[in-house]
């Protein structure tokens, strides 16, 4: 093979509900994109929370977040952050802050799940938001996604096309493996948890592999990965409006996740 396509997941491969709740302010914001959010103020870490949505559901509404995480051993993975976050700033955070409760996050999960459960979803995660510089929990995030209706095609022309197929993601590893089962992306293809610096050494160690990489994603988070490529793709194919950088890091920008195959396509001839 000469060629690797990198895809991000939410937003790139999914159609993605996200929901946050603002602890601070205590009110709810709909279709939010976690990691311009989470890049918009310095000191903020998105954080991924090693739970089941279900367990989360059962607890006890005023029970405070910190208590349930630390006393259910729950651990977490960090998406991106804002600056500098440690691991050690966010463990900090996340076991001992005293105001964000479990009903902030059961708020979340249920209002993604009114919108999903119809669909056959695919990943459905659950976070916060943290920030360093205020030392507390800022969100509460749940998301809920199901493939593009081109996605499963895509991934198999690609394949067909002796083009290999990877994903390099924020989300949960165990989460993407459902959807990587439902497109036909090989489990060891499938990166989960990846933070901003992760994403760009997967491009960067396929290259070592590959005569050519190309890097597909939608979120400022995949701009050090798109940097890192051969080719950078934007694709906006979920609406909303998309920060000037991440444009300008793009090669191309694409409505449709079916459009990466002529790119592809284009790129494995020139090799």
């Amino acid at each position: 093979m000469k060629t690797a396509v990198v895809f991000d997941s939410a937003g790139t491969l999914l159609h993605t509900y996200r929901v946050a709740k603002d602890i601070i302010n205590d009110s709810m914001v709909e279709g939010v994109e976690t990691t311009t959010l989470t890049c918009s103020a310095k000191g903020r870490a998105l954080v991924l929370l090693y739970a089941h949505s279900k367990n989360i559901i059962n607890e006890p509404e005023s029970e405070l977040l910190s208590s349930y995480l630390k006393f259910n051993g729950i651990t977490f993975g960090v998406a991106c952050s804002c600056g500098v976050v440690t691991i050690g700033d966010v463990s900090d955070i996340l076991y001992s802050d005293e105001v964000a409760k479990t009903g902030d996050l059961q708020t979340c999960i249920r209002k993604v799940w009114s919108c999903c459960k119809k669909l056959p979803v695919v990943a459905m995660n659950s976070g916060v938001i943290v920030n360093k510089n205020i030392g507390r929990i800022e969100y509460a995030i749940t998301s809920g996604g199901r493939p593009f209706s081109g996605a499963k095609k895509t991934i198999q022309t690609l394949q067909e096309m002796d083009i290999a197929t990877y994903v390099a993601s924020g989300d949960r590893t165990d989460k993407l493996m459902k959807m990587a089962d439902y497109l036909g992306i090989p489990h060891g293809n499938v990166h989960g948890v990846s933070t901003p610096s992760i994403k760009a050494q997967i491009v960067k160690d396929l290259k070592e592999v590959y005569e050519n990489v190309i890097m597909v994603g939608d979120g400022v988070n995949d701009i050090a990965a798109m940097k890192e490529a051969d080719i950078a793709i934007l694709t906006e194919q979920q609406k909303g409006k998309k920060p000037k950088i991440l444009v300008e890091a793009a090669d191309y920008i694409i409505n449709d996740v079916s459009e990466v195959i002529e790119i592809a396509k284009k790129s494995n001839l020139q090799k």
